[in-house]
């Protein structure tokens, strides 16, 4: 069965610390670029963050660039966001991808990400 399942979400406090993690079964990830996406209540879902297949090139949307660090361990399977100095602009959930190109995209459940005091 095709899975993503995103873990390491929770609450913290503003200036914290989080590391998701994105973890596939049921295919290779390692072929895919992989992307980390959020929404809040009432905002469209938004790209953060990107990462080739071969972990060799990442992008950032501007407002994480130089908080957030995209990586993937293929031989685990398995995609990270790294969230340092979160804000409470950062709550949302977040749901990792696979981009399969011209095939239907694979995309987790999501895991919740909250930035209060």
């Amino acid at each position: 069965q095709v899975q993503l399942v995103e873990s390491g979400g929770g609450l913290v406090q503003p200036g914290g610390s989080l590391r998701l993690s994105c973890a596939a079964s049921g295919f290779t990830a390692s072929i895919y670029g992989m992307s980390w996406y959020r929404q809040a209540p009432g905002k469209e879902r938004e790209l953060v963050a990107t990462i080739t297949y071969a972990g060799g090139s990442t992008n950032y949307a501007d407002s994480v660039k130089g908080r957030f660090t995209i990586s993937r361990d293929n031989a685990k399977n398995t995609v990270y966001l790294q969230m340092n100095s979160l804000k409470p602009e950062d709550t949302a959930v977040y749901y990792c991808k696979a981009d399969r190109g011209w095939r239907r995209d694979f995309w987790g459940q999501g895991t919740q990400v909250t930035v209060s005091s």
